[in-house]
Formats: structure tokens, sequence, C-alpha cells
């Protein structure tokens, strides 16, 4: 009753063993009961066993399936890879495996050859030729003549203008250097930097005139 009532950890390490363990209980024939309909009790001991068996296999490729996993994780962290990398790995395998699939490829060619029909049907034919004539005679029409005509005048107009501008703009600035107030500035200009330069030129001068004991007249040493 005790070991009966104990609680089984699924994550337990030795979850593998589980079917080890309850092989190893002995089955009271009385307790399986009778044998089912179309078997007899030989071949019911037969297959009893080769499920024992499978369960075995099945144990021992969980545990190591558990350990290949661990080798894994520990050769993916030493290696620097990230849970982000494993994803996109495995997202570009899966699209890879969807792009080779039987299922995709037979989609690709339907499409195809849907494609193909609606392109030579007579339908998309005649709405393609429609579409032309209506471009052709848009473009004949008097009214886009006489837009394209408008839009055509409408930017010469507007090059002449810019052109009017920068001429007007050039006159003016020749009358002003021409008027007699823009000459009269020149010349003060001229006058007053003759005169800083000439101020310049005879502080120059004064520089290097002789003084001192030189401007002085000579002594008379003559006896008295």
């Amino acid at each position: 009753m005790e070991s009966a009532n104990q609680d089984i950890n699924l994550n337990s390490p030795n979850k593998g063993l589980l079917a080890d363990a309850m092989t190893d209980v002995p089955v009271d024939n009385a307790a399986r009961g009778a044998a089912p309909e179309g078997l007899t009790l030989a071949e019911e001991e037969e297959l009893r066993a080769e499920l024992a068996k499978v369960e075995e296999e099945i144990g021992t490729l969980r545990q190591v399936l558990a350990a290949k996993e661990r080798h894994c994780g520990e050769l993916k962290r030493k290696l620097g890879l990230t849970p982000l990398d494993g994803l996109k790995q495995n997202l570009s395998k899966s699209w890879h495996d969807v792009q080779v699939s039987n299922a995709y490829v037979k989609t690709s060619e339907k499409l195809g050859e849907w494609n193909d029909k609606v392109t030579q049907s007579d339908l998309y034919l005649s709405a393609s030729s429609t579409l032309e004539d209506w471009n052709e005679k848009l473009t004949q029409s008097e009214a886009y003549k006489k837009t394209q005509e408008t839009l055509s005048q409408a930017g010469q107009k507007t090059s002449a203008a810019l052109s009017n501008v920068g001429s007007v703009i050039s006159r003016k600035l020749g009358d002003m250097r021409n008027s007699a107030t823009f000459k009269s500035f020149e010349d003060r200009v001229g006058t007053i930097k003759s005169r800083v330069v000439g101020s310049r030129e005879n502080s120059a001068d004064g520089l290097h005139s002789p003084s001192g004991a030189g401007d002085k007249p000579p002594q008379d040493n003559a006896p008295f």
C-alpha cells in the first residue's frame, strides 16, 4: 500500500526505467483473466513478451535521447549559439522543406498553368486590346493635345519670367554702380584710404629720422 500511494515523478532521470521495473513484477494468470477471443494462451504470452520488450526499448531510447539533448545543449553553449540562432535555423530548414515538398511543387505548377491560361484566354486578350485602344484614343484626342500644349506654354512662360527677373536685377545693379550717389561713396572711400595710407607713411619716416644727441650743434672748444 505504501508503494502504491507514492507519487511518480515524470521528470525524474529514472523515468525510462519505469518499464523495466514493471516488467519485473510477476503477474498472476488468474488476475489477467481469460485470453482475448481468438487467441490461445501461448499466443497471448508471446504477445505480452513482445510488448514488454518494445516498452523496454522505448525506455532505453528515451534515456539515449535525453543524453543526446544534453550533449547538444553543451555543444551549442560552447559555440556561443543562442536559442534565437536555433530558431532561425529551424525556420530556414522548415521553409526549405516546404519548398521541396510535393505539395508546394504541385501548387507552383498549378499557379503557372493558371497564369498561362489566363494570359492566353480570349477575355484577357480582348481586355488588353481594349486598354491599348483607349490609351491610343486618349493620346490622340484634342483635349489631351490641348493639355500638353497648355503645360508646355506654362513652362515656357515660367522660364521667361525667371529670366526677366534675373535681367532686371542685373540692370538695377548696373544702374546703381553708375549712379552719382554710388560714385560719390566710392570717392569718399578712396579719400579715406589715401589718408590712412599717407598717415602710415609719415609715421614710418618719423621713426627713421636722426634724433637725440645727433641733433645738437657742435660745441666751440676754442680757448678764450
